[in-house]
């Protein structure tokens, strides 16, 4: 008899450990399909940050390139400016801002000031031309 209660005291206990063993496999499951399912989250916000992160880039990058444009504009309006004889030896301010020149200062002519503004607009990347050039009286 007494081997009977041995045997049934470790069948028991044997039943116990399964018993545990098993409640600790399932809940070990739980836990993977919760790290699962973090993980996801986890790897779509940093998915969405990059998005972010990239457009933003892009973004300062075409700034800066229409920032490059319009100096260059500015330094190519300057040169032909430069170049034309009734306009080079007086100064004229250029300033570009998104491809519209301003030209600002005097000018010893009407025709001058004209062939200036024709002069800005033939320059590539020029989308109009605000000329507040002043003719002088004389």
């Amino acid at each position: 008899m007494q081997h009977f209660h041995k045997s049934l005291m470790l069948a028991s206990s044997l039943a116990i450990v399964l018993a545990l063993g098993a409640c600790d496999r399932y809940g070990a499951e739980d836990r993977t399909g919760q790290v699962t399912e973090q993980s996801r989250d986890a790897a779509a916000r940093a998915d969405a940050a990059a998005k972010k992160a990239g457009e933003e880039t892009k973004a300062m990058g075409a700034a800066a390139v229409d920032k490059v444009d319009d100096a260059a504009i500015t330094t190519k309006v300057n040169a032909e400016l430069a170049a034309d004889t009734d306009l080079s030896a007086i100064r004229i301010d250029v300033d570009t801002k998104d491809g519209v020149v301003t030209l600002t200062g005097p000018a010893p002519s009407a025709s001058a000031r004209d062939r200036a503004t024709e002069i800005a607009k033939n320059v590539k990347g020029v989308t109009s031309v605000n000329n507040q050039l002043t003719v002088k009286a004389g």
